[in-house]
């Protein structure tokens, strides 16, 4: 998933240093993440990885239920996904250690509002714990 940012920002004289990433300024998936072949890759523009996007028709015609959600930032466009999911009916669980703020404090607020209530909009975990459950299932 990329950023692609507003529409002015994307064409605003492709200023060296911008608010966001995208391929269309020459940013790319790192090689760890890279996808496997097939794996469809998505440039969202908006906050939201659903907004605009194909994402739901996607994970729904894979039959997709259950969305493990990281990236940066928690209180923005992690936190607005995982709402945007929640609002299409998916589970999310959100890794504590793949998500990231530039103010702590907002981190830190944004995983207490997503784990709210019992899990008001998922559920947040580490990424060895869930690394440990999916490996087990596997054998």
């Amino acid at each position: 998933m990329t950023d692609l940012g507003k529409t002015e920002d994307r064409n605003a004289a492709r200023q060296p240093v911008g608010r966001s990433l995208d391929r269309l300024q020459g940013h790319d998936i790192i090689d760890e993440l890279k996808p496997r072949t097939g794996e469809p890759v998505l440039d969202k523009p908006g906050k939201g990885a659903f907004y605009a996007t194909d994402f739901d028709a996607i994970l729904k015609h894979r039959g997709i239920k259950q969305l493990v959600v990281c990236g940066v930032t928690t209180e923005v466009c992690v936190q607005t996904t995982v709402r945007e999911a929640n609002d299409r009916g998916y589970d999310c669980l959100v890794l504590e250690d793949c998500v990231a703020s530039y103010f702590p404090e907002f981190q830190v607020m944004a995983l207490k509002m997503i784990k709210a209530q019992g899990g008001i909009f998922g559920w947040v975990g580490q990424s060895k714990d869930f690394i440990k459950a999916i490996s087990g299932k596997r054998r």
